[in-house]
């Protein structure tokens, strides 16, 4: 059973939580209390899963409260439930908070968002990691886009349209702007996919105010962090992401699986910048295995962590809400089959585009492996379809 831990400083609003998720007394272990106090002195003596607080309370509002959880208790999954919205506040609390949910919420949405983000739990056994994962608020940014989205938004003339098109050049930047887009603060009636249209959403206050002032973007110290070409993984992680589109759509997927296949495809390696800023030292052993032993990055990565960076990038863009189409096709791009489709998915979409630009990147090694899963595909009967993704890749980088 997951240990729920709820937050809320008016006693009727948590008498209603209780009454309203009791059918879930089977699944979730909840515990109710009115203070981050209160809540703070029961973590210390027992580990909870997840605590949902409210936002606006007396003496430890929800923002500080998630603040202490974070330090204290990386491992837990942080959720905000509040009415009440305020931008400045809203804004603090994107640095502490994993999912933002608005009263009222049906017992679905909270169910589902709980369980959908726990169950990712599973396919990290390493939980040091899990703790390292969790503790992120954010990614840094590759330098130069970082700088041009700043003095983009420090320009008298700043333009949304600027800004949307650095940011979409950008995994990390597009990852968290898409946390927040989502989130319920926001109150948009539709899912948001791209980070163009984020940042159109949003306008230019409060994208100004989340970068400049909350800072909820950094650079990334390439001298700091070893055993990653963060210039690579950017060229690589962005024609994925059109790649995936293009085959999605030869496909006949709608526009949505498009967009969720082009997310995906840009998202797939953001696991190896989670390693290369969280864990160096391992990314360096993991860089070295790759070079002396002549493994594929996940086989060095499985064999000196127990896990890969598909594992971890999935992990912390589930904790982040992110789609649950988008989540798997980075957990299985290298692994499709594991997915357990039995139809064309944005996992297929993702694991055909990344696998077409690593075999052409290494066809001249001869003692290499396709990495395409041609029995995956023969079990979905989609294997005549190569031909014309492996078209649509050549000229892409022709």
């Amino acid at each position: 059973m997951k240990r729920v831990l709820f937050v809320d400083d008016e006693s009727n609003i948590l008498s209603g939580l209780r009454r309203t998720l009791r059918p879930l007394h089977k699944e979730w272990d909840m515990v109710f209390v009115t203070s981050g106090k209160d809540a703070l002195l029961l973590m210390d003596k027992q580990p909870f899963d997840v605590i949902v607080s409210d936002m606006r309370m007396p003496i430890m509002n929800g923002v500080q409260l998630l603040k202490e959880v974070k330090e204290r208790f990386p491992a837990t999954l942080r959720i905000i439930l509040s009415g009440y919205a305020e931008t400045e506040t809203t804004l603090e609390s994107t640095h502490v908070a994993h999912q933002f949910l608005a009263k009222p919420c049906s017992v679905a949405t909270l169910q589902s968002t709980v369980n959908q983000t726990t169950a990712l739990c599973g396919m990290l056994a390493n939980q040091h990691l899990v703790s390292i994962i969790s503790h992120f608020d954010s990614l840094p940014s590759l330098p130069r886009l970082y700088v041009e989205v700043t003095d983009e938004l420090n320009s008298p003339s700043g333009s949304l349209e600027r800004v949307g098109k650095i940011m979409a050049k950008d995994v990390a930047m597009t990852a968290k702007i898409l946390q927040l887009v989502n989130s319920a603060f926001f109150g948009l009636p539709q899912h948001v996919s791209s980070s163009s249209q984020a940042v159109n959403l949003l306008g230019i206050d409060v994208v100004r105010g989340l970068v400049l002032s909350t800072k909820v973007f950094s650079s990334f110290d390439q001298d700091a962090q070893a055993g990653i070409d963060l210039d690579s993984l950017w060229e690589h992680s962005a024609i994925t992401g059109v790649l995936a589109k293009q085959i999605a759509a030869s496909e006949g997927m709608n526009r949505t699986l498009q967009e969720n296949a082009f997310l995906g495809g840009m998202m797939h390696d953001i696991g190896k910048l989670v390693l290369a800023v969280g864990l160096p030292d391992e990314s360096s052993k993991v860089a070295e295995l790759v070079a002396t032993e002549d493994l594929l990055s996940w086989e060095a990565e499985q064999r000196i962590l127990g896990c890969t960076h598909a594992e971890i990038g999935s992990y912390l863009l589930g904790l982040w809400g992110l789609p649950g189409a988008v989540v798997a096709s980075v957990a299985f791009h290298h692994q499709p089959g594991l997915a357990k489709n039995d139809s064309f998915s944005t996992t297929t979409a993702v694991h055909a585009a990344n696998a077409l630009l690593h075999d052409r990147e290494e066809s001249d090694v001869e003692h290499r492996t396709p990495r395409l899963d041609l029995d995956y595909l023969q079990q979905l009967a989609i294997t005549a379809n190569v031909s014309t993704w492996r078209k649509a890749q050549q000229a892409l980088v022709s």
